[in-house]
């Protein structure tokens, strides 16, 4: 089975970045062929065919990440508005809410999050749901 690492590009050799380049290069019809390619970015074709298939910059899709969280609120005025300050300030983006009407003085609420660019950890969001008075039962749901 194949691993992958996402590794801080200063630790990689810079001819991983100029093989990079040169497949954009390609890629966007810049250039014609591998030779003007590796020619205009330094590297030599055998360095370019080594690496071509091995080397990526992130997708943009790797940042669009999805959480689904539940927990159970106190039904008092504003409580799901603290919560959602406090997702907010963990810059996660909420995409749907769905609160069950309150039975004994408590609503189920679960929302669904795009992480992708959380401030820390979901663990960090989950830790900060659970320091409120207010919120019990936080629970990850599931993760993408």
């Amino acid at each position: 089975m194949e691993k992958y690492y996402i590794v801080d590009s200063s630790i990689l050799p810079e001819s991983f970045d100029r093989v990079i380049k040169a497949r954009n290069l390609l890629e966007t019809r810049k250039v014609h062929n591998v030779s003007e390619a590796v020619k205009e970015v330094g590297i030599s074709r055998g360095t370019y065919y080594k690496y071509k298939d091995l080397v990526f910059l992130p997708d943009e899709e790797m940042n669009d990440r999805k959480a689904v969280i539940s927990m159970m609120l106190h039904h008092e005025q504003g409580i799901l508005s603290k919560v959602l300050v406090d997702i907010s300030e963990s810059n996660a983006s909420i995409l749907t809410i769905n609160q069950n009407i309150p039975i004994h003085n408590i609503a189920t609420v679960v929302i669904s999050l795009d992480i992708g660019h959380l401030n820390g950890t979901i663990d960090d969001l989950l830790d900060k749901l659970k320091q409120s008075d207010f919120v019990n039962n936080v629970q990850l749901i599931s993760i993408e």
